[in-house]
Parts: structure tokens; sequence; C-alpha cells
């Protein structure tokens, strides 16, 4: 048998559409708003979100991010903590602020109980220390989403 010509366009799935947190994304691709000073941590992350199916944006900064229209289409912000700028915790508490209450994952490369504890108590889903196990934050970002 002859094999079929490439008619261009993506076949549609017979069952619900899903990803590796299990979620179905039938209905609504989650938009996931990735903050981090390093661009290639940021684009590690946008390639990783969008090979599970998410639409992802990237911001160099916090101050980028809140000066975007995106936090209104944001389902889960994953952000670094040490930036130039204001910090992880500052865009927290200006979302807060603003009455953005969307899950937040904080990624650091210099963990820190007590500020561990801040950005939990305010909300964060997660506080991962870089590089992260990528099963860690995956799991972080399923709960994230479910919350939302």
């Amino acid at each position: 048998m002859a094999p079929r010509p490439y008619s261009g366009r993506t076949p549609e799935p017979d069952n619900a559409l899903s990803n590796a947190t299990g979620l179905d994304l039938s209905q609504n691709i989650p938009t996931i708003a990735i903050v981090d000073d390093d661009v290639v941590v940021r684009g590690a992350l946008k390639s990783l979100m969008r090979s599970l199916g998410y639409d992802a944006s990237t911001f160099g900064s916090a101050e980028e991010f809140l000066n975007s229209e995106q936090f209104s289409r944001t389902s889960c912000l994953i952000t670094d903590l040490h930036m130039p700028g204001l910090s992880g915790l500052d865009l927290q508490e200006r979302l807060i602020a603003q009455g953005h209450r969307f899950p937040i994952i904080f990624l650091t490369a210099y963990p820190d109980e007590d500020v561990r504890m801040r950005a939990m108590k305010a909300g964060a889903v997660g506080f991962l220390t870089k590089p992260c196990n990528h099963g860690h934050l995956l799991d972080c970002l399923a709960k994230a989403l479910k919350a939302a």
C-alpha cells in the first residue's frame, strides 16, 4: 500500500488531548509565563512547556512581564527568584496587590529557607532549586494548573 500524501494539516485526535501532566488540553490550552533574566533558562523552559502542549511566553524581567498584557492570560507563572530590578518575591507581591492570583512556581540557584517559607505562605505552589529536576517541575505545574 502506498503512503498517503501529506495533507498539510494536523489530524484531530479521536479522544481528549492530554499531556505529561495528565491534564485535558482539548478545551483551553494553558498559558505559562516564564520570567528569568537568563536567556538560556527562558529558552529551555519555553521549549519544555511547548513540548508538553502549553502556550508559553518568556520575559527577561519582572518589569517586562508586568508591563505586558500577558498576565491577564496567564494560567501559571514560573519565575526566577533573584533578578536585576524586581525579584521574584517582589513580582509575587505586586501581582497579589493588583488582584492577580494565578499559581506561581519559583526557581532559584540560591535557596534560602526563610525566603521559601515567605513565598509559599503567599501562595506559591513550588519553590525549586536550579538546576531543577524536570519531574519536580512537572509535578508543581500539574498542581498549579489543577488549582487554577
